[in-house]
């Protein structure tokens, strides 16, 4: 009997992945928005809270469904929205690492590094 239960455990673990799996390419768009909106209205804490709002649901998420980099790097950058709330550091830096996660999640968002670099950055020696 306890085949069963886990069969079906185990069935309905992975629809919630597929679905979440799904909705990753629009919560990214979504936190584009937000993101383009505090830059053009300025970082007001409605603006940065509804980034981390949504970064907090990728952190809380992300894991259990196999995309254990994006919400590690979900969860730092919220908590760095909720530091910017608070005025505790600036807005610019995390307005950078936001862009550098949507280029990141653009690519692969189930990809096991995060290198934080844009795809065609050169070094030059």
């Amino acid at each position: 009997m306890a085949t069963l239960v886990d069969q079906d455990f185990h069935a309905r673990l992975r629809a919630l992945g597929d679905k979440f799996a799904a909705r990753v390419p629009e919560t990214m768009a979504a936190i584009e928005r937000a993101l383009a909106a505090c830059a053009a209205r300025g970082a007001t804490p409605e603006c940065v809270g509804e980034l981390h709002e949504l970064l907090h649901g990728i952190a809380g998420s992300a894991g259990t469904f196999g995309f254990t980099v994006l919400g590690r790097e979900a969860r730092r950058l919220e908590q760095q929205a909720r530091a910017v709330q608070a005025g505790e550091v600036e807005w610019p830096p995390l307005a950078a690492q936001l862009a550098q996660l949507l280029r990141w999640a653009a690519r692969d968002p189930k990809a096991a590094q995060y290198d934080g670099e844009d795809e065609d950055k050169t070094t030059h020696d």
